[in-house]
């Protein structure tokens, strides 16, 4: 669950805000996609919700933690329970596909038994087994996100957000990255997906929040969306 109550981001002294007394609740195993201009404030509530940023005013709440009393220490356990997948993959360059993905596992302090049960298993959901040696210069673009994918979802988390997903890919690839991230909330998982592709919008036909100018300016189910 996903709640913001009033919230507001201003950077420095700047008198217009980033975000402007939002507020949003997203229910447990929702597909929600978020949507806006560039400038509109879609990143800044995402990294609101990785904790990257503060608000200067409102209440966030995810997954039952309040952020108002969330230490620095307790940060990177939230940060478990939100997979975020970007638009430029940021995998290792130099490590294969199984081990970026087991690369997130052994953060946590995963044991290499477990490692290689799961990673296989994850690689599997998006697609990718058979890719376990390759390293990521081999793969398409729509390849490489889906490892990106796999490691955002290794450790199973409550929330995914992707953010702007399918940017830098062809229209095949990017469908195929839709279709893993709905097969992903078909699991269980409640999916955040910012995007600019308005055909992508009007296919998945699901909840589309509209930003602009640092407000929700449209919330509907079942949503087209006009760029």
């Amino acid at each position: 669950m996903i709640l913001l109550d009033r919230v507001t981001k201003l950077y420095g002294k700047s008198s217009t805000p980033a975000l402007d007394r939002i507020s949003l609740h997203v229910e447990p195993k929702e597909f929600v996609i978020v949507v806006g201009q560039s400038g509109a404030g879609k990143t800044t509530l995402l990294r609101l919700l990785t904790r990257e940023e503060k608000p200067s005013s409102g209440k966030i709440i995810v997954g039952g933690i309040d952020y108002d009393r969330l230490s620095d220490h307790d940060i990177p356990l939230l940060r478990r329970r939100i997979g975020v997948v970007f638009q430029d993959f940021k995998l290792l360059p130099n490590r294969t596909v199984f081990e970026n993905v087991a690369f997130a596992l052994e953060m946590v302090g995963m044991g290499k038994a477990e490692i290689n049960h799961t990673v296989p298993r994850v690689l599997d959901i998006v697609n990718l087994s058979g890719k376990e040696k390759n390293m990521p210069m081999e793969l398409s673009g729509g390849e490489r996100q889906r490892v990106a994918i796999a490691r955002a979802v290794v450790r199973q988390p409550k929330i995914l957000i992707a953010d702007e997903p399918t940017g830098n890919l062809d229209p095949k690839h990017a469908w195929d990255i839709i279709r893993v991230l709905e097969k992903i909330n078909r699991y269980g998982t409640t999916v955040l997906l910012t995007t600019h592709n308005q055909e992508i919008v009007n296919k998945l036909k699901r909840r589309v929040v509209t930003i602009k100018g640092g407000k929700i300016v449209s919330d509907r189910a079942n949503a087209d969306y006009k760029i």
